[in-house]
C-alpha cells in the first residue's frame, strides 16, 4: 500500500472504531427485548419504573453517599461528576422508556449535585441530598 493511501485510511479506522464505540454505547442504553415471563407478574415488577436497571447508577450514587458520610466532600465531588455523566450519556435510551420517572431522578440527581457543589458544600445537606437520590433509585427500582 503506497503511503498516500495508509495515511488516508488511519483516519477512517479511527472514525469507524469511535462509530462502532458509540453504537455499542447507545446499544447497551436501549431497551430490552423482551422481558423473562417470570418476573412480569411478581410485585416488584409492578412497581418497578420502566426505566429499567439502574444499578450501575445506584453503584457510584452509593459510592459518593459512602464519601459524604466520611466526611470527604471534595472526593463526593469528584466522584459524582460520574455519575453526571453516565446519567446524561444514557437519557436518550432511558426518558422514551418512563419520562415521569426519569425526570423524578433527574431532579434528584440535580440536588445533589447542588448540593455537593455549593460553594461552601455542607455534610448535613449532602447527606441527605444523597439519602433522597438513593431512596429515589431504589423507588424506582421496585425494592
Amino acid at each position: 500500500m503506497s503511503a498516500l493511501l495508509k495515511r488516508r485510511a488511519a483516519p477512517r479506522r479511527a472514525v469507524a472504531l469511535s462509530a462502532a464505540a458509540l453504537l455499542a454505547l447507545l446499544g447497551a442504553c436501549s431497551k430490552p427485548a423482551d422481558v423473562p415471563a417470570a418476573s412480569v407478574g411478581s410485585p416488584a415488577a409492578r412497581q418497578a419504573s420502566q426505566l429499567g436497571d439502574l444499578s450501575a447508577f445506584q453503584s457510584i450514587a452509593a459510592d459518593v453517599a459512602a464519601l459524604v458520610d466520611k466526611g470527604d466532600l471534595p472526593a463526593a465531588k469528584a466522584r459524582i461528576k460520574a455519575l453526571e455523566l453516565a446519567w446524561d450519556a444514557a437519557e436518550a435510551g432511558l426518558k422514551p422508556r418512563a419520562a415521569a420517572d426519569w425526570h423524578r431522578l433527574d431532579k434528584a440527581i440535580d440536588r445533589a449535585l447542588k448540593a455537593l457543589r455549593a460553594d461552601a458544600p455542607r455534610a448535613e445537606d449532602g447527606k441527605a441530598a444523597m439519602h433522597e437520590l438513593l431512596q429515589q433509585m431504589s423507588a424506582l427500582q421496585g425494592k
